[in-house]
């Protein structure tokens, strides 16, 4: 294994305060309307109907932001890779009008509260940029200009950037914008607190019972409401079939300390199958942080992720020229099969369940746009961004993308049974390392810290019974079917499951 340099955290946590800044729910309470999930959909969904004259609850199973959100890129930005040409072709110019006109609509509402509140959150316009480092992708990045402008975006076809090597083309949006996540969403939720609304830390909801009014439950109490929505990425219900909608997609991230006079104006996100994500922040001592981002795959399919970090940080020091690493982290986000996020009624048949989930890489405006859109829904405001983002729209099960996702699922339930019926001793497994073991027909995963301690638990996923798989830089136990994740003790760090692995006894 190798030692990877800097801390092992996001740099948006590690630069907000560790504890607790609000109570976990001991009570049994009654609001208008409960949010599971305190990420920057949940929240933003929570501002605007308390803003409206609603009582509110937000519940995180952890603390606010530090899960999807808190380890983002912390880009908001309409310019999403290569999207609006494909999705002219797919679903025609009117609908990708409406994604265009929401995700600009999004950033403007980010910058609105900055301003209407006073947040100190690193808040600045920044341009954004996709380029193409050969002629491989350059066709791909001047039709996505075209197709820009062709919708109204601020767009332009750029030969040259501030970036340190040459690229052959890219799409730059103006007037864009960076933060820092999760001092915008802490500041955010303090303004939920009060006059009948609550938010509460450290609360996993076991289960959502809809009715009228609907039931919240938790291990400690039971939230009453007349609306609930979920907000957790991955939709901790499995009503809507939500979790064969999108697949999990994981990425990394790495900071590294560089001098502003070499730096790169902007954020930038590249092209083509091994693409990178950068751009700059500040540090807390007035200095400069580089993150680059890239090496994704979905969720519980890699092993040794070591190697995803250890390419950033190769890529960093070639293209510029950095030695000193300062933080590293991954994240994992919902991909929808289409592209565009699922923002609605749970099902058809739903009055009082709502949903959002499948922002594809993208939360930061798609998660904004999801709190706008839930709160017109719930208020009765009508909305044209629903025509895109129904959450019981039809879904693509068919495409290519979509049919390989569900046999994959398929085969990992039923072949990763096999994996580890050779091994049948905690002795096999070294300091370090986590191993799939068959022990007294219990399937085991099973990981040895280098102080020789064994933490043992079941493989099997509490979700819908997938065999998790070892992910070595994070020390977690990652499901390859629907993206749940587990520590080492298989404590839950990753929706769907809301249920702890089993642990034995070493």
């Amino acid at each position: 294994m190798s030692q990877l340099p800097g801390k092992a955290i996001s740099y948006w946590i590690a630069s907000t305060p560790h504890t607790s800044t609000f109570p976990s729910l001991t009570n049994d309470i009654s609001v208008d309307i409960a949010i599971v999930g305190g990420g920057i959909a949940g929240i933003t969904a929570a501002i605007l109907l308390k803003r409206a004259g609603k009582t509110v609850v937000l519940l995180d199973a952890q603390q606010i932001a530090t899960g999807v959100s808190g380890h983002t890129t912390a880009k908001v930005t309409s310019l999403h890779q290569l999207i609006y040409a494909q999705l002219i072709k797919e679903i025609g110019e009117e609908k990708a009008q409406i994604y265009a006109n929401s995700n600009q609509a999004a950033i403007e509402r980010v910058a609105k509260f900055v301003e209407e509140e006073n947040i100190d959150c690193d808040f600045s316009r920044r341009n954004a940029y996709t380029f193409a480092e050969t002629t491989e992708t350059l066709d791909d990045v001047r039709s996505e200009f075209e197709a820009a402008v062709k919708l109204g975006l601020p767009a332009s076809f750029v030969t040259e950037t501030s970036l340190p090597f040459p690229i052959t083309g890219a799409v730059k949006f103006d007037n864009q914008a960076q933060f820092h996540a999760r001092k915008y969403l802490l500041h955010l939720a303090r303004l939920i607190e009060g006059n009948g609304s609550y938010v509460f830390e450290n609360t996993r909801v076991r289960n959502v019972e809809e009715g009228n009014p609907c039931q919240v439950v938790t291990a400690t109490a039971t939230v009453t409401a007349k609306t609930v929505i979920i907000a957790t990425n991955a939709p901790i219900l499995d009503q809507g079939l939500f979790f064969a909608k999108n697949y999990p997609k994981r990425s990394y991230i790495i900071a590294a300390r560089i001098d502003p006079a070499k730096a790169p104006e902007g954020m930038y996100i590249g092209t083509g199958n091994d693409y990178y994500s950068i751009r700059t922040t500040p540090a807390p001592d007035g200095g400069l942080l580089l993150l680059v981002g890239g090496g994704g795959h979905k969720a519980g399919t890699v092993t040794n992720t070591e190697e995803r970090y250890l390419k950033l940080e190769n890529y960093a020091r070639s293209r510029f020229g950095v030695e000193q690493f300062e933080y590293r982290w991954s994240t994992q986000d919902m991909v929808s099969f289409d592209q565009l996020p699922y923002i609605g009624k749970v099902t058809p048949l739903s009055n009082h369940l709502y949903v959002a989930t499948g922002f594809s890489l993208w939360g930061m405006s798609k998660g904004t746009l999801a709190g706008m859109l839930l709160s017109d829904l719930i208020l009765g405001i009508d909305n044209p961004w629903l025509k895109i983002y129904n959450s019981t729209r039809a879904t693509p099960f068919v495409t290519v993308e979509s049919l390989k996702n569900n046999l994959e699922v398929g085969f990992h339930w039923v072949g990763d049974r096999l994996k580890g019926l050779e091994r049948s001793s905690l002795a096999d497994v070294a300091p370090g390392e986590g191993k799939l073991l068959t022990i007294n027909g219990h399937k085991i995963a099973a990981y040895r810290d280098e102080e020789g301690q064994i933490h043992a638990v079941s493989a099997t996923c509490t979700h819908l019974g997938c065999i998790v798989n070892w992910n070595s830089a994070e020390k977690s136990w990652d499901c390859p079917c629907h993206g749940g994740r587990y520590s080492c003790d298989g404590k839950v760090l990753h929706g769907p499951p809301v249920k702890n692995l089993k642990r034995y006894k070493a």
